[in-house]
């Protein structure tokens, strides 16, 4: 007959303190449940991009600056769709 294990959590809905014993017979979770750590491993952090946008440092005159400042949230980002407009017109022509 096998002996029966203390439960880890006792009647009062606290996690005992951990014996030796308990510590041995821990498996990394990787072993135990590994759909949920690849889960996990797929849910973090951003999703990729399918085009990354490379960080430079650019001046502007002020006059530009203040107009798409001025226009809100997402002023740099209307800054590269303009002149991502000019670069396709360019390209065409």
């Amino acid at each position: 007959m096998k002996k029966r294990r203390k439960p880890l959590i006792g009647p009062d809905g606290e996690v005992r303190e951990l014996t030796k014993a308990d510590m041995a017979r821990m498996r990394p979770a990787i072993e135990v449940v590994p759909q949920v750590v690849e889960a996990w491993r797929r849910a973090r952090g951003r999703p990729p991009k399918e085009s990354t946008k490379q960080q430079v440092t650019l001046r502007l005159s002020p006059e530009v600056l203040d107009y798409f400042r001025k226009q809100g949230r997402g002023w740099q980002t209307r800054i590269d769709e303009v002149l991502s407009r000019h670069v396709a017109r360019k390209k065409a022509a």
